[in-house]
């Protein structure tokens, strides 16, 4: 079978031409982003697109202007998560991304389906749509980043779906990527199977920073102020052990945020009395100096 590679033209079709002036609208419409930061997993479950919203408000209500990408095309999340209204605009540069009550813009498919609806991928049989749903998957995802009207941003998160596969997808679209953020929980199961992701990431990622976020880690006892683990190693190990990786933040287990999430809301992150804004906050602090670092680097 053929590759690509092997063929000498695109048999008149002008797919190339059309792919081509795509790259060079996205990488005009990225040039006025400072850093790009993947939010990755390769767990499904574990708060990976939580953490993305809750990194984009601390950094928001730092004064950053701040993009949230939802790639997650067939798992998308991030119209319900941070409460922006379901619905699609067009200005002179594009279509204009919602807007968060913290600014944070987001752009994501949910915009354009009815609440619940899922996308649908139209072929001829179900059985072959395995065979070009990945590239489906990756042109609309360079189609939401070329086509949106963004901001000059600070940082722009991209939340990627699971699989061990999804960032050297993006690098192939966006090489001028920051950093990467993995979200593990400290069970050994899930620290096995984010290992895999990561191991492929080093390999794509180079000399660029891979940074872990522990999620649910712990509980803290709203009466006594206790802390209580969530997760029992049997091996001792945390993840960032496991994983070989810089913890930036540990987030507990919080019902209040967990409710303030599910029903759309902004996460205050600046209270002063919250262990979970502390965290957030700690570790939107630690991204940042990691985003700085790259730039004079």
């Amino acid at each position: 079978m053929k590759t690509y590679h092997d063929i000498a033209t695109d048999g008149g079709s002008g797919v190339a031409e059309q792919v081509a002036v795509q790259e060079e609208s996205l990488r005009d419409r990225l040039s006025q982003v400072d850093h790009i930061v993947a939010v990755m997993s390769g767990k499904g479950g574990v708060g990976k697109s939580m953490t993305t919203v809750l990194l984009a408000t601390a950094l928001a209500q730092k004064g950053l202007a701040v993009g949230i990408v939802d790639a997650d095309i067939n798992g998308a999340s991030m119209v319900k998560m941070t409460g922006v209204e379901r619905s699609v605009e067009t200005g002179v540069d594009g279509i204009l991304p919602m807007k968060t009550a913290a600014g944070v813009e987001v752009m994501s498919i949910d915009l354009f389906l009815d609440e619940g609806s899922a996308v649908r991928w139209n072929t001829v049989t179900e059985k072959s749509t395995f065979t070009w749903r990945g590239m489906v998957e990756v042109a609309a995802i360079r189609e939401m980043l070329a086509d949106t009207a963004w901001s000059s941003l600070d940082v722009l998160f991209i939340d990627l779906p699971p699989g061990t596969d999804k960032l050297p997808n993006l690098l192939d679209l966006v090489p001028s990527l920051s950093a990467s953020i993995v979200v593990s929980i400290p069970s050994e199961v899930s620290s096995y199977v984010v290992r895999k992701s990561v191991s492929i990431a080093r390999e794509a990622f180079g000399e660029r920073p891979i940074l872990l976020v522990e999620n649910m880690t712990h509980f803290v006892c709203p009466t006594c102020d206790d802390v209580h683990e969530l997760f029992a190693s049997t091996s001792g190990r945390r993840p960032s052990e496991v994983l070989d990786l810089e913890c930036i933040g540990s987030l507990p287990f919080d019902p209040v945020l967990s409710k303030t999430i599910d029903h759309g809301q902004t996460f205050d992150t600046t209270a002063s009395d919250s262990p979970t804004a502390s965290a957030i906050r700690q570790m939107a602090e630690a991204l940042q100096s990691h985003l700085y670092a790259t730039a004079l680097s």
